[in-house]
């Protein structure tokens, strides 16, 4: 029997993002801790789900590993490759490998540009194809997204919402990426056809073995595309595991307040279940509390969960927590 070996294509170590805000007194600065020291893998093939709620830095993540925002500090290999000790030029050379799908299928198209030129604009920028090739392949791409190549010559604006996001999806195709980051890239769109686009994106990577991070704040949106997923807080990963496993265990108080919000569509499973209400604010990224971040709204807290910061503990097949509770 054949084996297939899985190789690690994203690996991310201590990854930190500030930004400095103006504060109100005498022009004083404040710091803000989008993201302050996250680790995370990616394997080839995989969907990593990044959820969470707004603000909590996990866009912040996508720009920082694109370099679309330099962080502050860590490490982001890409196929064993540290990508922040690049210079630009290195970057552009290996930016085919990496693309991005933004979340406002509106902003991110030019609207002065044709579908052909918006698509094709890549393959020109990495030299991949010009003249009746790159049309062949433009054509192609509209294929894989389902769309049609009438479509060619239109410009943005003509198009629904779901057709703006799959010419998005063809644009990030276009160099033959290994990961692609998509941040809330259905969150914009109708119910309806936030599954069309989900099952679009599946569908691709099964055939071009894409790996995705896939960013977002609704849990039923990650859990359904996702391999595993990371539950993100201020700044903070706080649990990663295997979809199934954070799905019907989850350690973590916070994401067990999440999946309690999460709808379910069967009504008597929702009846039965117990809903976890969070009291209190988030708190402000520009002074993140002592210890666990989680602690100023957690129900479990301990007194040590003020002071001390929780360390990984894993409860086995890849179940990492960050919680004193979980960790004794």
């Amino acid at each position: 029997m054949r084996v297939e070996i899985v190789q690690r294509l994203l690996e991310v170590v201590g990854l930190k993002k500030y930004f400095k805000s103006p504060g109100i007194l005498f022009g004083s600065k404040n710091v803000v801790h989008a993201v302050d020291g996250v680790d995370f893998y990616i394997d080839e093939g995989e969907t990593l789900g990044l959820v969470g709620e707004s603000g909590c830095g996990k866009s912040t993540i996508g720009f920082s590993i694109m370099r679309l925002v330099e962080p502050t500090a860590g490490k982001v290999y890409l196929q064993g490759k540290d990508v922040l000790s690049l210079e630009k030029e290195e970057i552009r050379k290996i930016r085919h490998k990496m693309q991005m799908i933004f979340q406002d299928p509106y902003a991110s198209l030019n609207p002065r540009k044709t579908v052909g030129q918006i698509i094709g604009r890549p393959l020109e920028i990495h030299k991949i194809a010009t003249g009746s090739d790159l049309k062949k392949r433009v054509l192609e791409l509209l294929d894989m997204v389902g769309l049609e190549h009438e479509h060619v010559d239109r410009h943005p604006h003509e198009f629904s919402g779901g057709q703006r996001q799959r010419i998005g999806i063809a644009r990030a195709l276009a160099v033959n990426p290994d990961l692609i980051v998509a941040d809330e890239p259905v969150s914009a769109l109708d119910v309806s056809i936030q599954a069309q686009i989900l099952n679009v994106m599946r569908d691709l990577q099964r055939r071009l073995r894409l790996s995705y991070l896939f960013i977002s704040h609704e849990l039923s949106v990650v859990r359904h595309i996702s391999d595993r997923i990371a539950v993100m807080y201020l700044g903070k990963i706080i649990e990663t595991a295997q979809k199934r496993d954070l799905v019907e265990s989850p350690q973590h108080p916070y994401t067990q307040a999440l999946l309690s919000a999460a709808p379910v569509p069967n009504p008597r499973k929702t009846r039965e279940r117990t809903r976890i209400i969070l009291k209190g604010e988030v708190p402000s990224p520009i002074k993140p509390p002592p210890g666990c971040r989680f602690h100023t709204r957690c129900f479990l807290r301990m007194p040590k969960c003020s002071v001390e910061k929780p360390q990984p503990v894993d409860i086995g097949r890849g179940h990492i927590v960050y919680c004193h509770a979980v960790g004794g």
